[in-house]
């Protein structure tokens, strides 16, 4: 295992590029300088991962994001506000003026994904849920006004995240960001034509119940992410994480499924680019 803090070395690339659909290029870990954008779209173009997609979730990240994706063609973009950012705009009243300009940012024609938005009940206590409640009821709306996919953000609201989705009508192309449910919220987000993407978590050595979830999650309904510069995946769990180690999870996601590599890959790139559209 890399220490933390270590840069891990480069993986060996994969054999067909694929799309990192979730990363923070604004974000250093533990405090840290965020990346410089162009060395690491090519650390990971160099690998096999030449696409990203950049999510800004608060607005200083969605403000960076418009601004970094009309300078390097790797990157598309998402804006919105997070979960656990809500419940403060609430309180200092500023979710009106917050929201108008998300949906302003979001009409950038390289801006692809409203997200992430969703439920953290993990950080935020029960005073917290109306307000985070609303948020995604909001953003789910937005998503389906422009279009864009709606990427969700799910920790420790499994059901409630569910039931909105199915309350409001999900927009044509959701995706679970580093999905984290079982195998039974997998079969039902796979019933309702959801995508899952899955993260570093899922090479863990204590995440079977995740790897359980990956299994029964059809190529067609797959995607791959990052997270960075969180969620690294294993032998370097701990260390800062970048899209140039996508392919560890990916091999890791191969290994689960039982299907070859390439057709992972594939499948992976397939889906990105009928989900985001063309970079």
């Amino acid at each position: 295992m890399t220490s933390r803090g270590d840069r891990p070395p480069a993986p060996d690339p994969l054999p067909i590029p694929v799309v990192d659909n979730h990363t923070h290029l604004d974000i250093g870990r533990d405090g840290g300088e965020p990346p410089d954008p162009g060395e690491a779209i090519a650390e990971a173009t160099a690998v096999g991962v030449p696409r990203m997609v950049q999510i800004g979730c608060d607005l200083p990240g969605a403000r960076f994001t418009v601004e970094v994706i009309d300078r390097y063609a790797g990157l598309l973009g998402g804006v919105a506000l997070h979960p656990n950012e809500t419940p403060g705009l609430a309180s200092r009243g500023e979710t009106d003026a917050a929201r108008a300009e998300i949906e302003r940012l979001a009409a950038h024609p390289r801006v692809r994904v409203v997200g992430e938005t969703g439920l953290d009940y993990f950080r935020t206590g029960p005073d917290g849920m109306p307000a985070q409640q609303n948020s995604f009821r909001w953003h789910i709306d937005l998503a389906k006004r422009t279009g864009l996919a709606l990427q969700i953000h799910d920790r420790d609201a499994h059901d409630d995240v569910l039931r909105i989705l199915a309350e409001e009508g999900a927009p044509e192309h959701t995706v679970l960001h580093c999905f984290s449910g079982d195998i039974e919220m997998a079969r039902t987000c796979v019933e309702r034509g959801y995508h899952l993407s899955f993260a570093g978590t899922v090479t863990f050595k204590n995440a079977r119940q995740l790897r359980n979830a990956l299994a029964v999650t059809p190529l067609s309904q797959l995607l791959v992410e990052t997270d960075a510069p969180y969620l690294t995946p294993s032998p370097h769990r701990g260390a800062p994480n970048a899209s140039y180690l996508v392919p560890l999870t990916v091999r890791a996601m191969a290994d689960v499924l039982n299907v070859d590599v390439p057709a992972l890959c594939t499948a992976i790139a397939d889906n990105s680019e009928r989900i985001y559209g063309p970079w």
